[in-house]
């Protein structure tokens, strides 16, 4: 990708807006791809069952808790 030079912001704004020819959304596939590899988050295997909608909800905070912290159990 080269580099444009501008005098103005008049000059800059009316310059064309450069393009690569790859498309981009073979790209953007690789990096999300990428990303899931790296970030992918892990769930407990197994049906659960709680006595009460607070102790569902707490669990899985405690499942996000720790994909955010990258600790797998």
């Amino acid at each position: 990708m080269r580099v444009e030079k501008f005098r103005s912001a008049e000059e800059m704004n009316a310059a064309p807006v450069v393009v690569p020819e790859e498309d981009g959304f073979d790209r953007f596939v690789r990096q999300c791809a990428r990303y899931r590899r790296i970030a992918a988050p892990v769930y407990p295997r197994g049906v659960f069952k709680f006595r009460s909608l607070a102790e569902a909800q707490d669990a899985r905070e405690e499942v996000a808790r720790r994909n955010a912290r990258g600790r797998h159990p």
